[in-house]
C-alpha cells in the first residue's frame, strides 16, 4: 500500500507510474475521490459524537423542561451518529479496497513498458561455441537422463505435468547447492532461516500476492491457507505488527523453503524439463531497512547475486525490468538471466527487488528511529538460487562432449570434491 499522503500531495507522480506500468490512471482519481469522501465522513462523524459527549455533561446538570429537551435530543443525535458511523465504515472501506489494488509507485527509472522493454545493464561470463568445440550441446533434460538425476517421466506420473524427481547425483547437486548458498549468504551477514511453506491469507496479502500474481497461488480452502510461491512472504510476515528498533537495521535473512506455484496463463510455455514447473526450492534473500537506505540495499543485493552466478561459472547479464513487468509491490527489480545454450538466449535465474513501504505498510511493519519518530520498514528481497532453474544452467553450460558435466570449482566442496558428473555407467 502507498503512502497516502502521496497520493494527495503529488497525484501527478502516480498517475505516471500507473502510466508506465500500462495500468489505468483512472484508479488515481478515483482514488482522490475516496479519500475525500472518506475525510468528511471521519470530520461529519466527529462533529457529531463532540455534540454528543457534550450534550451528555448537560444533561448532567439540567432540570425541568431543559432536560426534557436534551434527552429528545440525545434520542435524536444517537441515530444521527450511528447513521454517521456506518458512512464513515463504509467510505474507509471502500477507499481501503481502492488503495490495496493499487501497486506501488514505481521507480522513475524503471523502464516504461512491458515484459520485453527491459534495459540490459550489463554481461558477464563467456558464452561458449559448441560448434567450436566439434559437438552440439545437449539440452538439460538429455543430460539429466544420462546423468540419472532428473526423472520427469516419473514426476508426471506421481503428480502431474510440470512436476519431476531430482534422483542421485541430481538430488545432491541440490543439496549442494543449497548448503553452499546459505554458507555464503551467512558470510555476507544474513540469518539462515527455514520458514513455514504454508501462511495464513494476511501474509499472502500482505506481500501483494492475492492481486495481479493470485491465479498462481495455490490455496487450501479447508483450512483457509496458502501455499507459499517464494519465502519472501512468510520472511516479510516475520515482523507483521511490530515495531523494529532503527539501530538494529538492517535486519537481513536468508531462507530455504518449497515453493508452489500454478502457472497459470503459461499454458505450452517451457513444457519440457524443469524450467517452468509447479514446485520447486530456493534460497531467498530478505532485508528489512529504512526507505532512505533500501536503494542502496537493492544495489548491495543485486551484486550478491553477481557473485553467486560468478562463483558458479555462467554467463549471465543483469536486465532493468519494465515497470509493467514488476510485481504489484516492486517500485524497481533487476534480473540476473543465465544464458541457456540450446535455447540460445538468456533466462531469468535470480532477480532482486526493492518493495520500499508498500508490503510493510499492509503488514504493520514500523521502525523507531531516534527521537522517538516512526515510519514504516522498508523490504527488499532476492533470489539466491532457485534450485531446477540453476541445475539447468549448470548442466548445459558446463557439459561435455561425451555428456558428463564440469562441476564448477567453488561447488567442488559441497560435492564431496568431484570436478566431474559422469553419465551413470561410467565409471563414476
Amino acid at each position: 500500500m502507498i503512502d497516502p499522503r502521496l497520493l494527495r500531495d503529488d497525484p501527478d507522480r502516480v498517475r505516471a507510474a500507473q502510466a508506465r506500468r500500462g495500468e489505468s490512471v483512472a484508479v488515481v482519481d478515483d482514488l482522490l475521490s475516496a479519500d475525500v469522501t472518506r475525510r468528511e465522513s471521519i470530520a461529519a462523524f466527529e462533529r457529531l459524537r463532540a455534540e454528543q459527549k457534550q450534550l451528555g455533561k448537560q444533561i448532567a446538570t439540567a432540570q425541568g423542561d431543559k432536560r426534557a429537551t436534551l434527552l429528545a435530543r440525545t434520542k435524536d443525535l444517537a441515530a444521527q451518529v450511528k447513521d454517521a458511523e456506518a458512512v464513515q465504515t463504509e467510505a474507509d472501506a471502500a477507499f481501503h479496497t481502492l488503495m490495496t489494488s493499487l501497486p506501488n509507485v514505481a521507480d522513475e527509472r524503471a523502464p516504461a513498458g512491458g515484459e520485453d522493454d527491459y534495459v540490459v545493464l550489463e554481461q558477464h561470463g563467456t558464452i561458449r561455441d559448441f560448434d567450436a568445440e566439434g559437438f552440439t550441446a545437449r539440452d538439460h533434460l538429455e543430460l539429466g537422463t544420462l546423468l540419472k538425476a532428473i526423472d520427469v517421466e516419473r514426476g508426471a506420473k506421481v503428480s502431474g505435468a510440470r512436476f519431476y524427481f531430482l534422483t542421485g547425483v541430481g538430488a545432491m547437486l541440490e543439496l549442494a547447492l543449497v548448503q553452499m548458498a546459505m554458507e555464503r549468504a551467512e558470510q555476507w551477514g544474513f540469518t539462515p532461516m527455514i520458514p513455514p511453506a504454508l501462511v495464513r491469507s494476511r501474509a499472502m496479502d500482505g506481500t501483494g500476492f492475492l492481486g495481479q500474481a493470485a491465479a498462481d497461488v495455490y490455496h487450501l480452502p479447508a483450512d483457509d491457507m496458502y501455499l507459499v510461491g517464494t519465502s519472501e512472504v512468510p520472511l516479510a510476515a516475520y515482523h507483521s505488527d511490530e515495531m523494529l528498533d532503527g539501530s538494529s537495521l538492517p535486519r537481513r535473512y536468508a531462507a530455504f523453503s518449497p515453493c508452489f506455484r500454478r502457472e497459470a496463463g503459461s499454458y505450452g510455455k517451457d513444457t519440457r524439463g524443469i524450467f517452468r514447473v509447479h514446485w520447486f526450492d530456493k534460497v531467498e534473500m530478505f532485508t528489512y531497512t529504512t526507505l532512505e537506505e533500501s536503494y542502496a540495499e537493492h544495489e548491495r543485493l543485486l551484486s550478491y547475486e553477481r557473485e553467486w552466478l560468478t562463483a558458479l561459472e555462467l554467463p549471465f547479464r543483469v536486465i532493468d525490468v519494465a515497470a509493467g513487468d514488476l510485481g504489484a509491490s516492486a517500485v524497481r527489480k533487476f534480473d540476473c538471466e543465465a544464458w541457456i545454450p540450446t535455447q540460445g538466449r538468456y533466462r531469468e535465474l535470480t532477480s532482486t527487488s526493492n518493495c520500499t513501504q508498500f508490503q510493510s505498510r499492509r503488514l504493520d511493519i514500523r521502525v523507531r528511529g531516534t527521537g522517538g519518530t516512526t515510519e514504516p520498514a522498508a523490504t527488499l528481497n532476492g533470489t539466491l538460487c532457485a534450485i531446477p532453474r540453476t541445475i539447468l544452467a549448470l548442466l548445459e553450460n558446463h557439459q561435455l562432449a561425451d555428456g558428463s558435466v564440469r562441476v564448477p570449482q567453488a561447488l567442488q566442496p559441497y560435492l564431496q570434491g568431484r570436478d566431474e558428473l559422469k553419465p551413470a555407467g561410467s565409471g563414476e
